[in-house]
């Protein structure tokens, strides 16, 4: 099979890209490396250098590549710089992402796997553990977009046989998640007590949140698009941690005892998500494999050598 990665070179791509590989697909990642690392694509990956909000470099990727499954990764991902700069936001997700979605329908591609936001799409207001049945509300830009993209997905499919599966991911954590600006607490964390720094915690560190391993997340991409299932899927663990358990977890695989600091909680931020996963094991016959004590202790020895701490 050929495989097209839109945000091939960055943090959950190059995860995808690499079991790809690991099955014998010819694999070609599209990055514009905004974000995205040259060095997180695997070995036998083709690369093209290009920006999704640009269709014509979209249209020639997909006559390139001839792609039969495209897992589409590539995005603005952060939420509070969605409500700084929406309308950038609104580049990528949406226009980006509907030039994706157009140029795989005139491709005719047996499947289009789409990264959507769990937490984000559904909001602060969702039932716990939350299921693909509750109310999506986004409560920023970047939830907003995502969740929209599903709408032009779910219109494609019904009207243009587009085959398609909407992952919405829980918090993804794992080797490869950069360490700066808005990445996930656990690759600061890790970076941070590895270096001898005090690790930041925004609030008392009670708020939870469902921390899925990104080999995981790959796993369920690829089942996906080997399925016939179309629609929406959780892919989650349905544990909830809080970030003090996540600090704990990180200092005990690190070797360390450092104290946090304690700021003012952020604005926005929600108390407590956790997300259900038993649509995606009936559908594609998924689960989360990787225990969380098991994946801290992978991502902080990646963190360790990849940073030489």
């Amino acid at each position: 099979m050929n495989v097209l990665v839109t945000g091939g070179a960055g943090f959950i791509g190059s995860h995808i890209a690499e079991l790809c590989l690991s099955r014998g697909h010819t694999v070609t990642a599209i990055d514009n490396l905004a974000t995205g690392k040259r060095e997180n694509l695997p070995e036998g990956a083709r690369f093209i250098e290009g920006d999704i909000r640009d269709l014509e470099v979209v249209r020639q990727a997909f006559a390139d590549v001839r792609a039969d499954y495209v897992f589409h990764q590539a995005a603005q991902a952060a939420l509070r710089p969605s409500v700084l700069d929406p309308w950038y936001d609104m580049s990528v997700n949406l226009v980006g992402s509907l030039n994706v979605i157009r140029t795989a329908v005139d491709s005719q591609v047996a499947k289009l796997v789409y990264a959507s936001s769990g937490g984000a799409c559904y909001g602060p207001f969702a039932p716990l553990p939350t299921s693909e049945a509750s109310e999506a509300r986004p409560n920023s830009p970047y939830g907003v977009s995502k969740h929209s993209v599903e709408h032009y997905l779910d219109f494609y499919g019904r009207n243009f046989d587009l085959s398609w599966v909407a992952l919405r991911y829980a918090n993804v954590y794992g080797p490869r998640q950069d360490s700066e600006g808005e990445a996930g607490v656990v690759a600061i964390f890790s970076r941070s007590v590895l270096s001898g720094d005090r690790p930041t915690i925004f609030g008392d560190g009670s708020q939870t949140r469902d921390y899925v391993y990104a080999a995981d997340v790959a796993r369920a991409n690829l089942l996906a698009a080997e399925g016939d299932y179309c629609g929406v899927l959780n892919v989650a663990t349905g544990v909830e941690t809080s970030v003090l358990e996540v600090l704990a977890a990180i200092q005990e695989a690190a070797g360390t005892t450092i104290e946090p600091i304690f700021g003012e909680e952020r604005v926005g931020d929600i108390p407590r998500c956790v997300l259900t996963s038993d649509l995606a094991a009936e559908k594609i016959g998924w689960r989360a494999t990787v225990p969380f004590k098991e994946g801290i202790a992978k991502t902080v020895a990646w963190t360790k050598e990849h940073y030489g701490l």
